[in-house]
């Protein structure tokens, strides 16, 4: 049992779950936001090198080999512990708001599920908006999901954070074979609805400490250039599988996309799928990443990596 209180709900196969952020680690947290704030103020160079600056903080866990990987037409990051099974993997699906982000710097990111759940997980290289606008990125996904059936994985789990949470799931719904059987789905914030129609998107009372709704709607004009925010492969939200795999989705209480999460777990739980949302009171945006400053970062990804270990067939 963590420090966090926890209520549940349940609505048909939805089990819903809020964590109290423990009182030692508030400090931590303003602590972690503010660096944050200065790494992004202070850095010279452009954005895309600033947030891979970022995101390149959470440590590379212990025991783990890395290989680069460029071929078939797939680019990407294997990050692998000794042992770690064949036949099963993590695609993990990076977050930047479709613009931002490298498969190099959410290496540590990466590790730090793949080792708690003693699998090996690949991340991709997806194309980056504006350069490559939508549907570049969820085509790069779908081929990167068929890769890995060519390289002898049968069974895989996705994980994205962000807008790597929607790839994960437009990923899922558009696969089809040849691709391995989805075990399961993790999803940290998802970023799923680019119409931005969610009441927590334009609610007053809610104070996201990482995002302004300018910023996401900047985003999203950049990545969906003419394209409908309604269409499923960018939005899921708007096309929610009739089966899917047990699906897991942490979001913190004071996000702009809290709604996002709370509308496709409900969706997705009366398809009759098994759900469950995590909702972290007081952490921010895809908080999972600060496992060295943050013990509840440590506590979500144990929890996210045994809710992959106990869905493998």
């Amino acid at each position: 049992m963590t420090h966090s209180t926890m209520t549940h709900a349940k609505k048909t196969g939805l089990v819903e779950t809020r964590r109290a952020l423990p009182p030692d680690e508030r400090q931590t947290e303003q602590d972690v936001l503010a660096g944050i704030g200065r790494l992004f103020s202070d850095f010279v160079g452009t954005r895309r090198q600033a947030y891979d600056a970022m995101t390149s903080e959470t440590p590379i866990a212990e025991g783990v080999e890395m290989q680069a990987i460029d071929r078939d037409g797939v680019r990407g990051w294997w990050v692998r512990r000794a042992g770690a099974p064949a036949d099963r993997a993590i695609l993990f699906l990076h977050g930047g708001a479709y613009m931002l982000g490298s498969a190099q710097a959410y290496r540590g990111f990466a590790s730090q599920i793949a080792v708690r759940a003693g699998v090996a997980a690949f991340i991709p290289d997806y194309p980056l908006a504006p350069e490559h606008p939508f549907p570049a990125a969820p085509q790069a996904a779908v081929a990167a999901l068929r890769w890995l059936a060519d390289e002898g994985v049968s069974q895989a789990a996705l994980v994205g954070d962000s807008a790597g949470g929607a790839l994960a799931l437009a990923a899922l719904a558009g696969a089809g074979e040849p691709s391995p059987a989805v075990a399961s789905v993790v999803a940290f914030s998802p970023w799923i609805d680019l119409a931005l129609s969610g009441p927590s998107f334009a609610s007053p009372d809610t104070h996201d400490p990482i995002f302004q709704p300018e910023l996401l709607a900047g985003a999203a004009a950049a990545y969906l250039a003419s394209a409908d925010p309604k269409d499923g492969r960018a939005s899921p939200l708007y096309a929610v599988p009739d089966a899917l795999p047990p699906l897991l989705i942490q979001v913190g209480e004071d996000e702009l996309l809290l709604d996002d999460a709370r509308r496709y777990a409900a969706a997705a739980a009366e398809k009759g799928g098994e759900v469950r949302l995590d909702i972290f009171e007081g952490l921010h945006h895809v908080f999972q990443r600060s496992t060295r400053e943050l013990p509840s970062a440590r506590r979500a990804l144990d929890e996210a990596a045994a809710f992959l270990s106990g869905r493998w067939a």
